[in-house]
């Protein structure tokens, strides 16, 4: 649920420090005032698209903050942007991205634009609805599905070689020829690369006689010369043999004597075997100059690196071999895209399956909660596709097309939901829908069956009461309140049925201060709790008689609210004292 929210320099909002409660929380104000900037700022901290244009005029950058609190854990989610359109994420004070941000959005707040219940409009997104309510995890059928895909480019893929074949069987053959010869050697594990190591040879021996002078005489003044060092140490360590007897001091340099020698031995002989081993022919520098200019030559071509020249080599060897062997190749794949196919069709199955269940069970469940809101009568249907879809409407969410039905009049046949239902009607419905989805994906069929101690996620609607008032208002704002007793509900509305059963109530109001338009957020206490719902009611011009009206709607709401949740209390008793015995 969200906590705490501060956002500071976005659009008319200088700054704003909002502490939200648990329940069922209502933003009210007049149009134009800035609620659904608030509703902006969350989805930015949820990973939305930033823009500079929000940024406040004259300021260099705007910030939103907030407190969050999941599972007993508290986490703090920044987003900042510039003025230039640059923005930065941070999650308790380690930067994040906009897509890390969206996926720790799902376990924190749900955000339901006043624009998002057109999008039932559209029935690609019912299948999603259905998914989420029936807790269907697609995630075997979309790799099912990726992996049939790949299989089938695969094949598509050989095919389109053996369709040229034999022009591309001669560049290949002729590419493949010329990397042959070259003879490549890949480097052994750790090892240097055939070019580094040419390249160092190439060094040795084109300094070849400075090599040998400085070996040899190395190798004299070690052992050959009449002062070597090798013969010279014997007396050293006597004398220092000596030195120990008198001094203990020089007992450790004594004992360093017999590792000392055998390394300088040891260098000695290298020297004497490097100097032998040099080939120091202009034969032997001439075929080690040929050689790397070849592989500079292979490298331009086909690398930049030798590694990629031998993977060229390798990747034309593989497809030589299909060209070769093509038919074989083809029918290969071709029966592994045959098994690819029948996985993917029999995981799709099982979830069409799982669907066909949910689906009704989602539609007697919606009828029932829309009869709570005013829609009594209601007929809802879920319907998928009689006959198999093409395999071109395949997807990774399955083989089904999932549509809803709908007849909110008795009388009237079901019709496509796009259709059918007014504005006010098609609120309803998403209320409804939202209400089933949100129980459902955090594991209890009911809102009344959740603890409201407990912590749970937030719903945020922007405007659920459009089209709708009256009588109809009065018991969206009671299951508003409902909701809210399982999760944090925040709800921007201008109806005052429905803010009437708030827990908390923020009034937003827009004010001109110096020249400057300022949006400002207050929680409302009793008094002005009761001012604000007279505004609502009335208008601008408040008299006794408007807040007379607004008390009584208040009270009687908090009343209902208060009587319907003891009412639930009692009825849930008896049901918990039973599954306890």
């Amino acid at each position: 649920m969200l906590r705490f929210l501060k956002i500071s320099h976005l659009a008319v909002i200088d700054a704003v420090e909002v502490e939200f409660e648990p329940g069922f929380n209502v933003l009210t104000g007049e149009t134009g005032a800035g609620k659904s900037i608030l509703v902006e700022a969350v989805g930015l901290l949820l990973g939305g698209r930033a823009s500079g244009d929000l940024v406040r005029t004259g300021e260099e950058a705007a910030s939103i903050e907030a407190i969050f609190e999941s599972g007993g854990e508290e986490l703090v989610v920044r987003r900042e942007i510039t003025a230039q359109g640059r923005s930065r994420a941070f999650v308790n004070g380690a930067l994040a991205t906009a897509g890390a941000l969206k996926d720790l959005s799902a376990r924190l707040i749900e955000l339901h634009g006043q624009h998002e219940h057109h999008t039932l409009l559209d029935p690609a997104t019912h299948v999603g609805v259905l998914d989420t309510f029936g807790r269907l995890d697609g995630a075997e059928t979309a790799i099912a599905f990726d992996a049939m895909r790949a299989a089938a480019e695969e094949v598509a893929r050989v095919r389109r070689a053996i369709a040229d074949r034999e022009t591309r069987q001669e560049l290949v053959t002729f590419q493949l020829g010329e990397l042959d010869r070259a003879g490549l050697k890949a480097p052994a594990a750790g090892g240097a690369s055939e070019d580094a190591e040419l390249a160092s040879a190439r060094q040795v021996l084109a300094n070849a006689e400075r090599v040998e002078r400085l070996c040899a005489e190395s190798y004299a003044s070690l052992y050959e010369s009449d002062e070597a060092i090798l013969a010279s140490l014997g007396a050293v360590w006597r004398r220092v043999g000596e030195l120990a007897a008198l001094d203990p001091t020089f007992q450790p340099y004594l004992e360093a004597r017999d590792a000392i020698k055998p390394q300088l031995e040891d260098l000695a002989l290298f020297l004497r075997r490097y100097a032998d081993g040099i080939e120091a022919s202009p034969a032997r520098l001439q075929q080690l100059e040929e050689r790397l200019a070849l592989l500079e030559r292979l490298k331009r071509k086909h690398g930049p690196t030798l590694a990629d020249v031998i993977a060229k080599r390798d990747a034309l060897r593989r497809e030589l071999a299909d060209l070769e062997g093509g038919d074989e190749r083809v029918a290969e794949l071709e029966r592994a895209s045959a098994a690819a196919r029948a996985a993917y069709v029999t995981a799709a199955g099982a979830l069409g399956s799982a669907r066909r269940r949910a689906g009704p069970d989602f539609a007697r469940q919606l009828e029932r909660m829309l009869a709570e809101l005013a829609m009594e009568r209601t007929r809802f249907e879920v319907r998928f596709n009689a006959d198999a879809l093409p395999e071109s409407a395949w997807s990774a969410r399955g083989m089904d097309a999932v549509e809803f039905f709908v007849s909110p009049n008795p009388g009237e046949e079901l019709r496509p939901l796009a259709r059918i239902v007014s504005g006010g009607e098609l609120s309803r419905v998403m209320l409804g829908i939202k209400t089933l989805t949100a129980t459902s994906r955090h594991g209890f069929s009911d809102a009344a069956d959740r603890p409201p101690s407990l912590s749970a996620p937030g719903l945020v609607f922007d405007e659920v009461d459009a089209g709708i008032g009256g009588r109809v208002a009065d018991v969206v704002g009671r299951k508003l309140r409902t909701l809210g007793s399982a999760f944090q509900v925040l709800c921007i509305t201008h109806l005052p049925q429905i803010a009437a059963y708030a827990d908390s109530h923020f009034q937003i109001e827009k004010k001109v201060e110096r020249g400057r338009t300022r949006t400002t957020v207050v929680r409302l206490d009793e008094r002005r709790r009761v001012d604000e719902l007279a505004r609502m009611l009335g208008g601008e011009a408040i008299s006794d008689g408007l807040r007379a009206s607004a008390r009584e709607m208040l009270m009687e709401r908090q009343a209902k609210a208060k009587g319907e949740s003891e009412t639930e209390g009692a009825r849930r008793a008896p049901r918990e004292g039973k599954k306890k015995t």
